[in-house]
């Protein structure tokens, strides 16, 4: 006997979802569709964010030099306000207290060469005059005073990727002021480090060290995050939709299939 299509399973066979069944199923679009749309809207508003902060960073940069902050301002600022900020300062070079970092630049794979310098006022900042090379080996510094010129840094603490810092052994992967000048025994340290320009790292007398290679590059995916996102915020919203109208068809089909004994009960042949 030939079955006709009528007879085929259709997904409006089944009987409508109970109340507290879909209670908890639009609950959950609900809740979906806002976080993703929260999301979406924080990472706009960490984009506005990033964008001010670059330009912010970039008019530091390009400004004319100011004496660095002394340890009253430093207090009475944020780390946030001071970093990369041009600053000079003036003092005198601290022999046998160099400390190797190690880095990887356009110039190669390398160390940095942090000094400390002991300022007129008595406080001690480090100083990373740049790059040497590996087998490069470092002169004394020259008696007197110095000047130096470059880019307030934070400190880095910890060490790098997966590479802890061991100031036991004098090894470094990431220039942790603090515990530079407490291996060094250097008293207290200004808690930020001074990243020289080119001019001033020359004045170590040789072609090394090789200043002014700080890059300043911020990470801005947050347009792209902000997209994908609201890309889920609207397939959650179309996945309720859908939703929605199966629910409707489902209802409508077993309302008609509940009346048809009584329309058969009124005279249907």
């Amino acid at each position: 006997m030939a079955t006709g299509s009528s007879d085929l399973p259709s997904s409006t066979d089944r009987a409508p979802r109970a109340p507290l069944a879909l209670a908890v199923l639009a609950a959950a679009f609900a809740a979906g569709l806002v976080l993703f749309a929260a999301l979406g809207i924080w990472q706009v508003q960490r984009l506005h964010w990033k964008h001010d902060l670059v330009a912010r960073v970039d008019a530091r940069i390009h400004a004319a030099p100011v004496p660095a902050p002394g340890a009253a301002e430093w207090a009475a600022s944020t780390p946030k306000d001071q970093e990369y900020r041009r600053v000079h300062v003036r003092g005198e070079w601290l022999p046998g207290h160099d400390t190797l970092v190690q880095a990887v630049t356009e110039a190669g794979a390398g160390r940095w060469l942090l000094r400390p310098l002991r300022r007129d006022d008595g406080s001690v900042v480090l100083v990373n005059l740049g790059f040497v090379p590996e087998d490069w080996t470092a002169e004394p510094p020259a008696p007197g005073t110095a000047e130096v010129t470059g880019l307030l840094r934070l400190s880095e603490p910890g060490g790098g990727f997966l590479r802890d810092n061991d100031p036991a052994q004098d090894r470094w992967f990431s220039r942790d002021v603090e515990a530079i000048a407490a291996r060094h025994g250097l008293g207290p340290v200004a808690p930020w480090f001074l990243d020289a320009d080119a001019a001033s790292a020359a004045q170590a007398g040789t072609p090394w060290p090789r200043g002014g290679l700080t890059v300043v590059r911020f990470r801005d995916n947050h347009l792209g995050y902000a997209l994908t996102w609201f890309a889920l915020a609207l397939l959650v919203a179309f996945g309720a939709w859908r939703f929605a109208l199966e629910e409707v068809r489902v209802r409508r089909r077993w309302r008609q299939r509940s009346t048809e004994p009584l329309d058969a009960a009124d005279g249907s042949p």
